[in-house]
């Protein structure tokens, strides 16, 4: 399997994975004109649309797409997506036409309500789109959800295996790393990701996919209980926060206003 992220927009990824045979899969694709280019320059015919959520620079290609190759669209049934024919809920499977691959589905509220994320472990290493949920080193806004539902969307994702590649459909990763580094300036790992990512960036590279244990050491929405963390939180906000989700909705305030 070949996993590809064809650049759309100013900093959108609209991921193709495709197999040996020439199928592939198109995951959030909101203009449908760099799809048709990466199509026809690796010759790859699509089996399949999966859509995370009904944002427009997710789906603005969705139709075009659909109709032009007739195949189905998999999306969230607690969301109106365009040409739409498989609605799916948290703990449906899936499995791709023409290619024998299964994705389990996760419902993951918080940047909006009906947010799905797709994950297969039938690769080697796994693989999770997770649209604009989880992030390299952040996480979405809070569109529509609360902070307690991104926060639950994001310690389900987080409990996945370490060596899952997260497909984020934004190039948001030095921002990122600069808000996480000002709220941790002295930590190792976000010192050394940045590192990582500045280069690969300098070389017009895409940041992702990233490893989810990357993230776990890196992203500070997925440590709001370590110490460190709290502190600086509690000076930022100059206030006690004990619980779990008043943290991170300081966090995610604070990145708010950053």
């Amino acid at each position: 399997m070949t996993l590809f992220p064809v650049r759309a927009f100013r900093d959108n990824y609209i991921w193709v994975l495709s197999d040996a045979t020439g199928h592939c899969l198109v995951v959030d694709p909101g203009d449908p004109a760099p799809v048709r280019d990466h199509l026809n320059a690796e010759k790859l015919k699509p089996s399949a649309i999966l859509v995370t959520h009904h944002h427009p620079d997710h789906t603005g290609g969705v139709s075009t797409l659909a109709n032009a190759f007739d195949i189905p669209v998999f999306g969230p049934a607690r969301e109106t997506i365009p040409a739409m024919t498989h609605p799916l809920d948290d703990g449906d499977r899936i499995t791709v036409p023409l290619m024998n691959l299964s994705f389990t589905v996760f419902a993951v509220p918080g940047h909006t309500l009906g947010h799905i994320a797709f994950y297969t472990d039938a690769l080697d290493p796994p693989i999770l789109f997770c649209g604009d949920t989880l992030f390299s080193a952040g996480c979405g806004r809070l569109f529509e959800g609360t902070p307690a539902q991104m926060d639950t969307s994001l310690q389900r994702l987080a409990a996945l295996p370490d060596a899952t590649r997260v497909c984020c459909t934004h190039e948001y990763t030095e921002a990122n790393l600069a808000f996480a580094r000002a709220v941790l300036p002295g930590d190792r790992a976000l010192q050394e990701r940045t590192q990582q990512v500045q280069a690969l960036r300098a070389a017009d590279q895409p940041s992702l996919p990233v490893d989810l244990g990357t993230e776990k050491r890196s992203n500070p929405f997925l440590r709001v209980d370590e110490p460190d963390l709290q502190a600086a939180l509690e000076r930022e906000t100059g206030t006690p926060l004990p619980g779990h989700v008043e943290r991170f909705a300081a966090l995610r305030a604070w990145k708010d206003r950053f």
